[in-house]
């Protein structure tokens, strides 16, 4: 089923998927406000993720613990977490395509894959 998503800049596009997916190595929590420290880099995340929304992006964000139907269904997924264990993750899938393995990437680089992909 398609949808039509309103962003804040006022231009209508068409979505039928989840444009990213995030598949996170085991953590306490996603947000990295958990602990006595806080990681910054889980914070970049959760923050590219509320960005991406408000703009009208589907993002999901599993963790095997929590979601491992999802992990199972992905083929490409199981092959690298089947061949290189946690240290593959977390995994980046935009738009169904693969694009990232063993490390967050950044907004700007999910800019140019989703970009890419809207072409």
């Amino acid at each position: 089923m398609t949808e039509t998503v309103q962003s804040k800049n006022a231009t209508t596009r068409q979505t039928s998927a989840v444009d990213l997916e995030i598949f996170d190595p085991p953590v306490c929590c996603p947000t990295g406000t958990c602990g006595p420290t806080q990681d910054q880099t889980l914070l970049d995340v959760s923050e590219m993720i509320v960005t991406l929304e408000s703009e009208g992006y589907r993002v999901e964000r599993y963790q095997m613990t929590t979601h491992p139907e999802v992990f199972l269904n992905n083929p490409d997924v199981m092959s690298l977490v089947n061949e290189k264990k946690t240290n593959a993750l977390p995994i980046t899938v935009i738009r169904g395509e693969l694009v990232s393995e063993g490390k967050y990437i950044s907004l700007s680089e999910v800019r140019q894959h989703l970009d890419r992909g809207a072409a």
